[in-house]
């Protein structure tokens, strides 16, 4: 796969409006709609078990609803397809005819814009449930094929791996623009246990083009959470707060925050650089045309993004600022490479070992595990993706992908929650080929080797032309230079001593030149 001549992140989407085009980018504000369950109540319709099957026997009602949040101000209406999967309409209707009737629905309103509207498939995702993977990114993604609009939301997810599977689908199978939200708790996390830190590193950088919260509480809990995912976010924020937490009145749903507070607590947020606002549950027309008023005429806040390198786990995150001198302990352990116990292991498919190796390193203090399963008896992307699945379930800590293999990267990072770092890409034409496409795909970071095709520079010049040419080669795929850490491989100092301050002033040239973090397999030394 050639590299691009030059990366646009938005290159590829079906987006020709211009105002579309410059929310995407960050220069514009947009307006979603509010709460669908809140309008059918107010309609006196009974949602039942299947509210989306209401697109088939009540067209004009819920087009209805889509109207009205249009004649409030909002540009996007979402359509009535948030349970729309194959796994919850089971023999009820099928995909197709639900959101083919959706469709309709949303654009017989006259919104400028639709929005498919895709929620969580209902099941838990392995390794914590029974629902495989790429079972999850099948039910999405023929969802994603038959929205065929402006856009798809992916919202209302807790589980990164659930997130990151609706948005790999969408992304894989459509041209659409993709916004993607999360839902948190009181506690500033999903019921797994992400981050609104992590929620925004991992989606802006998996290739979302919004990230943020919808759901979970009222707006005024929220903006302390959508504050601490600015700094994270790649791409515009986009906020659908509830109405508060709704309480039973009389055998009816009500939600406490009035649409004056309620536009009172958006505009803290869209003074954080909030971009896209709307509505969650309990939210109706009035709040809406509120928001509208809010942003009219208003170009989004600026934002200070964090110049990190992060790595994260669906639990973690280790960020790696660019002006400080931060370390972060790689535990290497779970690598065969002299290891015999391992081999063995490996050989007997005994996961529990590498758990069990990963748990001591974590307990030791590491930071970041690298996972290797390199013997050449194996079937490097079966096992390493299954030993990324066992260690990612038992420790929270971030992992690094090792091989050399990049089908067996792609294997490994595709299935697993969360950012991590690859190990390696060097210089030389085939690697960068291979490898860079593999982590702008699935949002990673890299570690770069400082060698080509004429093996490891004897110099710290040649090792700082190989670190520069990586760095470029990363950039025109669109992976930031902040993600990108340069190890200038130590090798033993009582073989070569003065190679090794060789080392040390390549080290000092990558870091004062290049910006990037540097890695050093510091044991080699005493090899």
């Amino acid at each position: 796969m050639a590299a691009p001549d030059s990366y646009d992140p938005l290159a590829g989407l079906a987006v020709k409006d211009d105002r579309l085009r410059a929310v995407l980018e960050g220069r514009a504000h947009l307006v979603f709609d509010g709460a669908m369950g809140t309008m059918l109540q107010a309609r006196g319709l009974e949602a039942g078990e299947l509210p989306e099957l209401l697109n088939l026997q009540h067209p004009d009602e819920v087009t209805a609803i889509h109207r009205a949040y249009v004649e409030a101000g909002s540009e996007v209406v979402t359509t009535n397809t948030f349970g729309a999967n194959a796994r919850k309409l089971g023999d009820a209707a099928g995909v197709d005819e639900v959101f083919a009737a959706a469709v309709a629905c949303a654009r017989a309103s006259g919104a400028r814009y639709v929005a498919a509207d895709i929620g969580p498939t209902g099941a838990l995702l392995e390794p914590l449930g029974t629902l495989p993977f790429e079972e999850a990114y099948a039910l999405f993604r023929e969802q994603a094929v038959a929205a065929e609009r402006h856009g798809i939301l992916v919202e209302t997810m807790a589980d990164l791996l659930e997130a990151k599977a609706a948005v790999l689908a969408a992304r894989e199978a459509t041209s659409l623009p993709v916004f993607a939200t999360m839902t948190f708790g009181e506690d500033g996390r999903t019921f797994l246990g992400t981050t609104p830190e992590i929620a925004a590193v991992v989606l802006s950088s998996l290739g979302a083009h919004a990230v943020g919260i919808n759901c979970s509480l009222g707006p005024d809990a929220l903006a302390p959470l959508v504050e601490r995912m600015a700094p994270f976010a790649r791409c515009p924020l986009m906020v659908q707060a509830n109405a508060g937490l709704p309480q039973i009145v009389d055998g009816r749903t009500v939600f406490g925050i009035t649409p004056q507070d309620y536009a009172a607590a958006v505009a803290r947020m869209v003074e954080a650089g909030v971009a896209i606002v709307g509505g969650c549950c309990g939210t109706n027309p009035d709040y809406i045309r509120l928001l509208a008023q809010l942003v009219d005429g208003r170009e989004p806040s600026p934002r200070a993004l964090r110049d990190a390198c992060t790595v994260a786990s669906a639990q973690n995150l280790v960020a790696l600022d660019r002006d400080r001198d931060d370390v972060a302990v790689i535990g290497e352990r779970i690598n065969p490479t002299g290891k015999k116990r391992l081999k063995e292991a490996l050989r007997a498919g005994d996961f529990d070992y590498l758990v069990g190796e990963a748990v001591s390193q974590q307990e030791a203090g590491a930071d970041i595990l690298d996972v290797n399963v390199g013997l050449p008896e194996l079937d490097e992307p079966t096992v390493l993706s299954e030993a990324v699945r066992r260690i990612s379930a038992i420790t929270p800590l971030p992992l690094q992908v090792d091989s050399s293999d990049p089908a067996a990267v792609e294997a490994a990072v595709r299935c697993y929650a969360g950012k991590p770092l690859i190990n390696s890409v060097n210089g030389k034409r085939e690697s960068l080929d291979a490898v860079l496409p593999v982590a702008k795909k699935y949002g990673c970071a890299v570690v770069g080797l400082t060698l080509d095709e004429d093996g490891i520079p004897s110099t710290a010049e040649g090792r700082f032309r190989i670190a520069e040419r990586i760095v470029e080669e990363a950039a025109r795929y669109g992976i930031p230079r902040c993600d990108v850490a340069i190890d200038c491989l130590v090798m033993a100092a009582s073989t070569n001593q003065k190679e090794t301050r060789e080392i040390l002033r390549a080290v000092t040239m990558v870091k004062e030149r290049l910006g990037c973090k540097t890695v050093l397999g510091v044991s080699n030394v005493s090899f």
